[in-house]
């Protein structure tokens, strides 16, 4: 399923648990405003996350230091990613996204599936 939403839309405000978590797009919305907040608040891990680094975030994904063999990162971390780094939410849940963290160069593979 391809989810997006445009930088330029509004942070939705007053939305129950279901409607945010329980929706067709699984929380990736609600994981990718979160972000958007973030990058307000944090501005030092805003400019890490546009210059490439994977941060350490809430979700799996995030890149401290680099390890042996593959890592694998959530579809939320993906979404709250994007709106750290002030880009339009777009994710294809059937696709797997591989990234390489600008700061370890370590690649970690975003997916659906439970690793």
């Amino acid at each position: 399923m391809q989810v997006f939403r445009d930088i330029s839309e509004p942070i939705r405000r007053g939305l129950s648990w279901d409607e945010t978590w329980k929706s067709t797009d699984d929380g990736l919305i609600a994981c990718w405003e979160s972000g958007r907040e973030k990058a307000f608040k944090e501005e030092i891990s805003a400019q890490a996350a546009k210059c490439g680094e994977l941060i350490i975030l809430p979700w799996r994904g995030g890149v401290d230091e680099p390890i042996k063999g593959k890592k694998y990162g959530t579809y939320q971390y993906l979404a709250m990613w994007q709106g750290v780094r002030g880009e339009s939410l777009d994710i294809d849940t059937n696709s797997p996204v591989s990234i390489t963290c600008s700061r370890t160069n370590m690649r970690v593979i975003f997916t659906s599936e439970s690793l």
